[in-house]
């Protein structure tokens, strides 16, 4: 077995922010002389949203980086028939694409996908990579959305029993994840299955060319001359923890009035805008604004400060916010609370911001005390990029770890090859 073909399955758009920023840049690592790729999206309102001339540049592109692209419409509603049809639907492609195009391991992105690699594991006889991005029954949960420990998270944590019970790799997001899922086991479970811990990692080629003059370029533009921006990146609702965010810019605000909050959001700006002004944050002192992936290194560069308040919860022991990477390799020193994935080792281990124990003033203002005190340091910015390097580097991280994985995987499949022809 000189080669093998993998089909990476993500239960996202190719145009989603997480897909440019994350598995395609992943998959671009992935791919060498053992690792052939093929990709399956489920593109929300396929027909609405593309056209046939944008589908076929965007196959062409694809396939001259080695990528084989294919793709599915996404149906969200009603929420568990549609996706009940999706990976039905789904299955069916992947075992089409293993006789079409030889794929012979399924790289299932988290949960849904995983359904059906399992299914063309059983019934084709594919290997599958479960590359377990969250706990999603405990997400749901934690986020409200569905009761705890009701009909459909028990439904759920069934069918991840199985899942974990018949993949032949993994990928976690943490330490602390591999710890709770496979505990006592390192780069193997019990089973000898080969384990990775791969955060989400960050393209520092993005990065690169936001440098000191898009800094001063961008803060003209948005007047920020003499302020102290806090940035945030990411999403709100569930468990982003908006109104505690909020309180912070405003104590922030009332500490130093020259704070500015830049808040880059794909979530309805109305969200946290009418927080702020309630309270007494004025609208000439933040902005919430949509920014693509591309432009996300050029505002983060205009900050100062960075935050990321996530709910505390079980399921997030799993989690590795991409933001985070982000901010790091943008330079800037974090404020973060507690709790949250590997988050807490990362910051004390490396000095790399402030995390929070508590939600009160209190809190928020020897937050603030410290990052101002930390932010004096000379090559500050310098040193927290090195930070990101060691522990978020595409490259170094990432491409070494999701290939190390591979090359496991690869020699237990000729191994048992080997075995099955004595």
């Amino acid at each position: 077995m000189n080669s093998v073909r993998t089909l990476y399955v993500c239960y996202f758009g190719l145009r989603e922010p997480l897909v440019q920023t994350q598995v395609l840049p992943y998959l671009r690592q992935l791919r060498s002389e053992q690792v052939a790729i093929s990709l399956l999206t489920f593109e929300p309102r396929l027909h609405e949203t593309w056209t046939s001339e944008e589908l076929s540049q965007q196959r062409a592109a694809l396939s001259a980086e080695g990528i084989s692209w294919h793709y599915l419409k996404y149906h969200k509603r009603p929420s568990l028939p549609a996706t009940i049809y999706d990976m039905a639907l789904g299955a069916w492609t992947v075992m089409r694409l293993m006789k079409r195009e030889g794929v012979r391991i399924v790289h299932a992105r988290n949960h849904v996908p995983a359904v059906m690699g399992a299914v063309a594991r059983k019934l084709k006889g594919a290997r599958m990579v479960f590359d377990i991005r969250g706990f999603m029954p405990e997400e749901y949960t934690d986020a409200g959305v569905w009761p705890e420990h009701g009909y459909l998270y028990r439904g759920l944590k069934r069918v991840e029993r199985y899942l974990l019970d018949v993949s032949d790799a993994f990928v976690v997001l943490t330490e602390k994840a591999r710890a709770l899922v496979f505990p006592g086991c390192s780069d193997r479970d019990s089973r000898g299955r080969p384990i990775e811990v791969i955060p989400c990692c960050v393209d520092f080629a993005r990065f690169a060319a936001a440098g000191e003059t898009d800094r001063d370029t961008t803060r003209a533009e948005l007047k920020l001359a003499g302020r102290r921006v806090i940035v945030y990146v990411g999403s709100f609702g569930g468990w982003y923890l908006t109104d505690e965010m909020s309180e912070f810019l405003a104590v922030a605000q009332e500490q130093d009035p020259a704070t500015f909050s830049l808040i880059l959001t794909q979530s309805p700006g109305e969200l946290v805008s009418k927080k702020l002004v309630q309270l007494g944050i004025d609208q000439q002192d933040f902005l919430v604004t949509q920014v693509t992936p591309a432009q996300v290194p050029r505002y983060l560069q205009a900050a100062d400060i960075a935050i990321s308040f996530i709910k505390p919860c079980y399921s997030k022991q799993s989690s590795s916010p991409t933001k985070i990477a982000e901010y790091l390799a943008s330079g800037l020193p974090l404020v973060c609370n507690a709790g949250v994935g590997d988050l807490d080792k990362l910051i004390e281990a490396n000095g790399a911001g402030v995390l929070l124990h508590d939600f009160n003033r209190a809190a928020y203002l020897k937050a603030l005390e410290q990052i101002d005190a930390m932010r004096a340091e000379k090559n500050l910015a310098a040193r927290l990029r090195e930070v990101a390097r060691q522990e978020f580097d595409l490259e170094k991280v990432g491409r070494v770890r999701y290939r190390r994985l591979y090359e496991r995987l690869l020699h237990r499949m000729r191994s048992e090859r080997t075995f099955a022809d004595s």
